[in-house]
């Protein structure tokens, strides 16, 4: 359809994404790596490229709080942050989950101090994933940039009315440029309409948003907000399916390379699974049956997709970028997965691998070691695993 190709970070990827849906409010805070997707924006508003409402602002805090309040009040919102910055938003988005506004939001993903590291892992992204928010990690800035105006689709959907976080890598991604092809406003609108909202905050039609809610009322709040993320798995697939139809790139909560005869399948996310990927095919050529999924859709987790392309596995490897410190499930991403074998009483060995924190690079090497310390445990059942996590990439 002769769409505008141009070179782009990450950052500016989601920057050209919200504009492309005419988002009427951004908060802005700066914090690295996300800072160039605010600053991007400010240069829309300035030279009159978006008309929208530019909010400056003191912490990340009030950055999400004064988004709500805009999307209580009926308007397109949008606003970026990374770790320590997402920590701090922690409170707020429990409220815009609940009070079930249509946010959207982008983080780049970074490591939490201490000590203080600037770069990427999954450690802020993680820490988000109970406050229901349906949540998405883009594997490149094409993703990146079509996952922002695909969440607005999401997010402001009837049957769903949820915030939406977009993760994706801080620095592998963030400040890395690519081709990306950028959506116009009229096709990206005609996608994504903005839509009449039957609950806004109207001087003529008052209403209160977030009251005092006692013992009697609390528990069923929490129940609708679980049942609104179960049902946005539905429309999830309705907007991918129609995205792909819009614009020829099709998305699916996970994708699976190469695990119809894979005896190890490797489970990622993010920027890493292109690395994988890139491994995958080289092992394949030197005859080792392994197969690769990504996941794009990490809430709600997409159980039913991603077991169709693990269930004929011999051993399934879950590579994780984050590290939940106590938990019987060392690694956030395979809690998921491996209570999606236990539900369906497969017992193969799952076993997960935790990389590249604080940035450190996550390279073709270290998957074949994943693989190779996986494929010692062919034939057997996950009671044979003694530990079932390593650490990969770590000084002696």
């Amino acid at each position: 359809m002769g769409r505008k190709v141009i070179p782009l970070s990450g950052n500016h990827a989601v920057a050209y994404a919200a504009k492309a849906v005419d988002v009427d409010v951004i908060a802005a805070y700066p914090i690295t790596p996300q800072t160039a997707v605010v600053e991007k924006l400010a240069e829309f508003v300035a030279n009159g490229e978006l008309d929208a409402e530019f909010i400056h602002v003191e912490s990340e805090h009030s950055a999400l709080s004064a988004v709500v309040g805009a999307s209580a009040a009926g308007a397109r919102v949008f606003t970026a942050t990374s770790a320590q910055g997402l920590l701090l938003m922690y409170e707020i988005m429990h409220i815009a989950s609940t009070m079930r506004l249509p946010v959207v939001m982008s983080i780049a993903t970074r490591a939490i101090s201490a000590p203080i590291n600037i770069w990427c892992d999954h450690s802020d992204f993680m820490a988000a994933s109970d406050t229901g928010w349906v949540m998405f990690m883009a594997l490149n800035a094409q993703e990146a940039h079509d996952l922002t105006v695909a969440a607005y689709r999401i997010a402001e959907d009837p049957e769903v009315e949820l915030p939406v976080a977009v993760g994706y890598d801080g620095f592998w991604l963030s400040h890395t440029v690519e081709p990306v092809e950028v959506l116009d406003t009229d096709e990206a609108l005609k996608y994504a309409p903005k839509r009449y909202r039957r609950y806004v905050l109207d001087p003529e039609r008052p209403i209160t948003m977030g009251p005092l809610a006692s013992p009697d009322w609390y528990f069923e709040f929490r129940v609708q907000l679980h049942e609104a993320v179960e049902k946005s798995r539905e429309v999830i697939l309705r907007a991918f399916d129609e995205f792909g139809r819009s614009f020829g790139r099709t998305y699916r909560p996970v994708d699976g390379y190469y695990t119809e005869d894979a005896t190890v399948v490797l489970i990622s996310m993010g920027s890493a699974s292109g690395t994988a990927l890139a491994y995958v095919e080289e092992a394949r050529r030197s005859g080792v049956k392994v197969g690769l999924v990504n996941v794009r859709q990490f809430r709600p987790f997409p159980e039913e997709e991603l077991y169709k392309h693990v269930e004929r596995a011999g051993v399934v490897a879950v590579v994780d970028r984050a590290i939940n410190s106590g938990s019987a499930f060392v690694g956030p991403l395979y809690s998921d997965v491996a209570l999606t074998f236990f539900k369906r009483g497969f017992d193969i060995p799952v076993l997960d691998f935790v990389v590249g924190l604080g940035g450190r690079a996550v390279t073709r090497r270290d998957f074949d070691e994943i693989t190779r310390r996986s494929l010692a445990y062919l034939g057997k059942r996950m009671r044979d695993v003694k530990q079932h996590y390593a650490f990969i990439g770590v000084r002696e």
